[in-house]
């Protein structure tokens, strides 16, 4: 992509178009709706703590790659909307695919088809994946296949107005979870020696209370 967008600029992006599709009553957004939306806890991943600076400079810089823009509905708080669909001519289909993506990183067609439809249904994962297939071939790709993860059956499928996707990044549930893993067997291990020697100071203390109590008969 000729504009590569930041981590950040990827949030606001995201969270304009979810709420053009999800929640059209309440677009287009504030600053202070879109920092609330960028913050959210739910459909987030990472989970983010942004300032209002931090929103308005991406969108400043957005509003600079042609992405965003301020809405010309008056009253007294300045409103923001995107331009993404315009941008990259987009269908309502694979913009809403493509803001998943923005909002929750690399994921499974049927994971995309789920979490997309409330802000536009799928009738079927054919449906999903003739969509994703059409973004990849374009001659500009939006989305990429990502390498199948060990232990996954799926296959994920990235965004790529951020660029290409880092693959150790994108790698790196496997090995927390063997980490993980790994931790716990040695809590495992640490709560069975302790218990070891508890039986055994039990023991100890059993044998030295019996002999003291032989003393006195």
């Amino acid at each position: 992509m000729n504009s590569v967008l930041n981590d950040i600029e990827v949030r606001v992006l995201g969270c304009l178009v979810e709420k053009d599709l999800a929640t059209p009553e309440y677009y287009p957004l504030t600053l202070n709706a879109l920092t609330n939306a960028c913050n959210q806890k739910s459909n987030r991943d990472p989970v983010m703590a942004l300032a209002d600076t931090d929103v308005l400079r991406a969108l400043d810089t957005l509003r600079f790659k042609g992405f965003a823009m301020e809405a010309g509905e008056g009253g007294r708080a300045t409103k923001y909307a995107h331009s993404v669909d315009a941008k990259l001519h987009l269908d309502p289909d694979e913009l809403a695919l493509l803001t998943e993506l923005l909002l929750r990183g690399p994921q499974t067609p049927g994971e995309l088809r789920t979490r997309a439809n409330r802000m536009r249904p799928f009738a079927d994962l054919d449906a999903v994946e003739d969509v994703i297939a059409e973004m990849m071939e374009r001659d500009e790709a939006l989305i990429v296949k990502l390498p199948r993860q060990a232990g996954r059956k799926e296959s994920r499928y990235a965004q790529l107005l951020a660029g290409e996707p880092e693959l150790e990044a994108v790698a790196a549930p496997p090995e927390a979870a063997r980490l993980k893993l790994q931790q716990e067997d040695e809590r495992s291990a640490a709560l069975q020696q302790q218990l070891t020697e508890l039986r055994e100071e039990l023991a100890t203390l059993r044998q030295e209370f019996a002999t003291f109590r032989k003393e006195f008969e």
